[in-house]
């Protein structure tokens, strides 16, 4: 059990966990669970730690096919400009090694933005907590859980 999963379990929702085997070569490893699972690559989220220009961490959810647009994430957190936080500083606020960064069991719970287009499915996956991990639940459930508010995230080209 991870802190992800226990913290789906203690709230009383709807989940599911599903396991494949990790490849640690692998590239990416969102869209490698959505190959392994064999899933649609808009179903399967990401989660994404930016720092604001304040210092202060935020989270990003968007699908593994998308860009994080900063610029949006960044407004939507009502700041102006973000980046990607450092490897230590995710997983010391996270508890969460890179791969396998749940945005649910997190050591301190950060300010949370889900991609819209989490809404047009049912049922999305996100990390467990752990390589080769993904749990499957409701976007509301994430959000209620986790505080999220639903934001345009992605990077459009």
């Amino acid at each position: 059990m991870t802190p992800a999963i226990n913290a789906a379990k203690k709230a009383k929702i709807a989940y599911t966990v599903h396991q494949y085997v990790h490849d640690p070569t692998a590239g990416s490893f969102g869209r490698e669970a959505a190959e392994k699972l064999g899933l649609d690559e808009a179903r399967v989220f990401k989660t994404l730690v930016v720092e604001l220009e304040n210092g202060a961490l935020t989270v990003g959810i968007i699908p593994v096919s998308a860009m994080l647009s900063m610029k949006q994430l960044a407004r939507a957190a009502g700041a102006k400009k973000a980046a990607m936080a450092d490897k230590s500083s995710v997983e010391r606020a996270t508890g969460y090694v890179l791969g396998g960064v749940s945005p649910l069991g997190q050591k301190k719970r950060l300010p949370t933005f889900i991609d819209t287009s989490a809404t047009t499915f049912l049922t999305i996956f996100v990390s467990a907590g752990r390589r080769g991990l993904e749990i499957e639940l409701k976007p509301a459930d994430l959000a209620g859980l986790t505080g999220a508010a639903f934001a345009e995230l992605i990077e459009v080209k």
